[in-house]
């Protein structure tokens, strides 16, 4: 093994003063010997470094000496031979010379640095991640010399096994190490004609790394190299990555929070310009999340044939006449089977897109078709403020002789005068004595119901009025068949009394 050094320029300062002609040569403070001239004492230095670099077995290191220089004026002076010299600074030399740096190759990932003893333990290592996923080993790392750098850097060219790294051709990603075998103008209309599912090739395609790699030659002390699983393990295993969520329409924190399969209390933390999770978002809106994710991440592509059951999406027909509690099954779906080639890139495990390259189906699909409506339905109140049930809806015992046991509705008790508003928007259809009803009001709505409001003291609507919900219609009171001064409030659904405690809340 040829030895290697790193070895810099000392700096040598030399003149020619008037009258000098002889010059005493110090190196770190130690005398070296006597030269005619200080530029001679620098060609002699640098004929040392060579040959000691040359002729010593290992890596080494020089430390920077320092030169200085005394300068006299003689008529006849001496001076050292060469051979002297260059022995004494062979000599002070080797003094500075430091000997526990080792060769060392170290692979630099995006910020991410680790260093491993030699060249082929930093193929491995690419060799190994990208083997996670090419299992047929159709796929081979070979590291290559950057030429667009002057340094001695090394980046990794994918190839498939049995070519050579010149035949390598770049995937598009943004890593340096990767391959791509794209077939250009491919017909895959025609592809049944020539053989279908049997003319394709199945299995990983291409491949490649997402981040800039690097493998540069480096000298080290022993404490900074790693054992080949440290390495391995610092590269490849799963580690908290932070990244950028940006918000789009429609998302709310708990549904990013599923997207991301982050807790949403996490998200929360994260980011300060959420203070809990009923923060409101906004679109485009920058979100930190962290996600587990490896140093050295893989891009690949494979082509596989899948075959599957699969559904078609339910179809809708909107009916604008139609509340949307209301909705009709037009058509019972039916599943449909298919068997495809699609080509699927992934980055690791998830996947980034799909193309589907060729389809065969076995059976159609048939969609479910369901009829909906569009209207929101009107909603009910309570009609009046406070009030207290006396009576509830149903078979009851007669309050009074001649009363009803089966009661119709529900009494709400209140003193006399209290306001009454219309439970629901809709037309008065009858306003005025009802016999047992006493004063009282039916209002007819749009789904087909109608509210009563009986024993009323005043009455402030007229037939074919129309009412909003909320309105006031009228003062409670105690006329017709009545035992005290309360509402009768009752709902019917096709001229069919119902209990109107399961439509408004009268607590």
């Amino acid at each position: 093994m040829s030895a290697l050094f790193f070895v810099l320029l000392p700096p040598i300062r030399w003149w020619h003063e008037e009258g000098y002609n002889r010059f005493s040569v110090f190196m770190n403070g130690v005398a070296i010997g006597k030269v005619d001239d200080p530029k001679h004492a620098e060609d002699l230095y640098k004929q040392v470094r060579r040959e000691y670099a040359a002729k010593t077995e290992g890596i080494g290191f020089v430390g920077i000496p320092e030169f200085t220089y005394e300068g006299e004026e003689m008529i006849v002076g001496e001076v050292d031979a060469d051979e002297v010299i260059r022995q004494r600074m062979l000599e002070e030399m080797q003094k500075g010379q430091k000997n526990d740096l080792h060769q060392a190759y170290s692979v630099k990932v995006g910020g991410m640095l680790v260093s491993v003893a030699g060249a082929e333990d930093a193929r491995k290592l690419l060799q190994e991640t990208i083997e996670v996923y090419d299992t047929q080993k159709n796929f081979r790392v070979e590291l290559v010399r950057d030429r667009k750098r002057e340094l001695n850097v090394l980046v990794p060219e994918i190839v498939r096994a049995g070519d050579t790294a010149e035949k390598a051709m770049p995937l598009k990603c943004s890593g340096a190490g990767d391959v791509t075998e794209k077939e250009e103008g491919w017909d895959f209309s025609e592809v049944k004609a020539a053989g279908g599912f049997d003319s394709f090739t199945y299995g990983v395609t291409e491949i490649g790394f997402s981040e800039k790699i690097e493998v540069v030659e480096a000298y080290l002390p022993q404490s900074e190299v790693m054992d080949y699983e440290t390495a391995r393990a610092t590269l490849t295993e799963q580690q908290e990555q932070q990244q950028i969520y940006k918000v789009q329409s429609g998302d709310t924190l708990s549904e990013i929070s599923l997207k991301v399969g982050l807790p949403l209390d996490a998200i929360v933390a994260m980011n300060d310009a959420l203070e809990d999770e009923n923060s409101v978002i906004r679109v485009d809106q920058e979100l930190i999340i962290t996600v587990p994710e490896p140093q050295l991440s893989v891009i690949w592509t494979e082509v596989a044939r899948d075959d599957r059951i699969f559904d078609l999406p339910t179809e809708f027909i909107y009916n604008n006449s139609w509340y949307t509690d209301k909705k009709v099954t037009r058509q019972q779906p039916s599943a449909g089977y298919h068997e495809t080639v699609a080509q699927i890139t992934r980055r690791n495990g998830d996947v980034l897109t799909t193309e589907v390259l060729y389809e065969e189906v076995g059976m159609e699909a048939v969609a479910k078709v369901v009829e909906v409506g569009t209207q929101v339905p009107p909603s009910y109140i309570k009609p009046i403020s406070g009030g207290r049930i006396s009576s509830g809806f149903g078979p009851r015992r007669a309050p009074k002789p001649g009363a009803s046991t089966y009661h119709k509705g529900v009494d709400l008790a209140t003193p006399t005068g209290t306001t009454v508003w219309a439970s629901c928007g809709g037309t008065v259809s009858f306003a005025g004595w009802g016999g047992a009803y006493g004063n009282v009001i039916f209002i007819d709505h749009s789904d087909g119901r109608q509210t009563r409001y009986a024993h009323l003291s005043k009455i402030y609507v007229s037939v074919g009025q129309h009412v909003d919900q909320g309105q006031k219609i009228a003062a409670s009171g105690n006329t017709g068949r009545s035992t005290g001064p309360h509402l009768h409030f009752e709902m019917r659904i096709g001229g069919t009394p119902v209990d109107p405690r399961n439509y408004v809340n009268l607590n």
